[in-house]
């Protein structure tokens, strides 16, 4: 794979990368409108968003870091999204261009005052893996084989910039209104700021990995603070398949369901006892071992949970509430879904909306046992974010809706469905964290 010598770091130069892939996009849209002339319109709009997602996913991993972390993010919504974004922004979960060598060097220098070859017995400066804010490289010291990685240059220090770019992006993608919806954005800059404090991740690592030891068929590698640093971090190296490689091709159900159930879990472990949960649970961030045990990664994106948001947020989940129309309306205001300044037209129209929305989100919880290999609980959920995407009516209203915890709470349940599905796990037992 070719390597990146430099990251634009400064934010014009970020800026002029943007402005290149909107232009290469702007003319996209021109071919667009000649094929409409020629093929239908189904075809014309598939080759449209092939080729958006072709170019903006090549535009945003030069720029790596919060740009290329976003593209992640998006892949994981599956169901609002076309599937040839889904696929190529998938590739920001764990197949980006690295780094070059002497730019790996630099960094160590940099950040221990001597190359590699100093601190390591021997030291791979070829990436194993590249992602959005960091890649991967093998070592071996006394014995040991280790992983190292390595954050890549200026990322910490453009999150800000970033963001103000993809800013007007988001606040017409999800219709944000209203002078308080800076708290959103500042929900996303604080996660991605600590997700490049290397030290933060390691003690994060290592604290979940004590308090999750006990859960069976769950395993996380030693992580090494004497050979790490704010911006490198060294853990054991460990062996398995990535979880979208492993159900790609996994024909052992039993394997699925015991692998399903340690992941369910660990997170339901996470959330209930902890009040903290890893909020970044894409395939790239979960191994599968030989013997069948699920392996956790990358602990950078912790998310604690309040508890003044923990208690509606989980009483809205349960039937009882759904089922009963005043205290559903009471739980929607205290998580501000529903506003003291929304019009009658708008409080019909959100809680109602969200009411089907949870009625079939919520479905694992209101069963001791399920199936998440089940096709039509997905498609119900896939058609639902269809449907809402296109209402017009949503248009026309504040998107600006409810505390900013939703962002990585409901983008941990997204994600860990998504993995659960992808692994068609079945007979998950839904409250076994209470037993562990």
């Amino acid at each position: 794979m070719k390597t990146i010598d430099n990251i634009p770091t400064s934010k014009i130069q970020r800026a002029s990368k943007l402005v290149k892939t909107g232009a290469k996009v702007g003319v996209n849209y021109l071919k667009y409108y000649g094929e409409k002339l020629t093929k239908t319109e189904l075809e014309a709009k598939e080759n449209l968003n092939k080729n958006n997602a072709e170019d903006i996913y090549d535009g945003l991993k030069q720029l790596k870091g919060s740009a290329l972390k976003v593209a992640q993010m998006l892949s994981m919504e599956k169901s609002i999204l076309p599937q040839a974004y889904v696929e190529k922004f998938s590739l920001a979960q764990f197949s980006v261009p690295p780094l070059s060598p002497p730019l790996v060097i630099k960094t160590f220098k940099k950040y221990f005052g001597k190359a590699p070859e100093a601190i390591f017995d021997t030291f791979n400066s070829s990436s194993v893996n590249a992602a959005s804010i960091g890649q991967v490289h093998v070592a071996e010291k006394n014995g040991k084989k280790l992983a190292v990685k390595i954050q890549y240059p200026g990322i910490a220090e453009s999150i800000q910039s970033d963001l103000a770019m993809v800013k007007p992006i988001a606040i017409k993608m999800f219709n944000i209104k209203g002078k308080d919806s800076d708290k959103y954005f500042k929900e996303v800059e604080n996660k991605l700021v600590e997700e490049t404090n290397y030290i933060l991740e390691l003690e994060q690592s290592q604290e979940i990995a004590a308090a999750c030891a006990h859960i069976p068929h769950l395993k996380f590698p030693e992580y090494y603070p004497e050979l790490s640093s704010e911006r490198i971090i060294t853990m054991d190296y460990m062996t398995g398949d990535h979880l979208s490689e492993f159900t790609a091709k996994n024909t052992d159900q039993e394997m699925a369901n015991q692998i399903g159930q340690s992941l369910w879990d660990f997170y339901m472990f996470q959330i209930h006892k902890l009040k903290k949960v890893h909020a970044d649970p894409h395939p790239g961030n979960f191994l599968i071992s030989k013997e069948g045990n699920l392996i956790a990664l990358d602990f950078g994106c912790m998310k604690t949970i309040p508890e003044d948001f923990y208690v509606p947020y989980f009483e809205l989940a349960e039937e009882e509430s759904i089922n009963n129309p005043a205290i559903f309306r009471e739980k929607m205001f205290e998580l501000e879904i529903l506003r003291k300044d929304d019009s009658p037209e708008e409080l019909e129209f959100f809680s109602n909306m969200f009411h089907e929305m949870l009625s079939i989100f919520t479905q694992p919880f209101h069963s001791e046992i399920f199936d998440f290999s089940d096709l039509s609980f997905f498609g119900r959920i896939a058609e639902l974010g269809e449907k809402y995407s296109k209402n017009t009516d949503l248009r026309k209203m504040n998107g600006n809706r409810g505390s900013e915890h939703f962002i990585y709470i409901n983008r941990t349940f997204f994600g860990l469905y998504n993995l659960m599905f992808d692994l068609k796990a079945q007979g998950v037992k839904i409250n076994n964290f209470h037993t562990l």
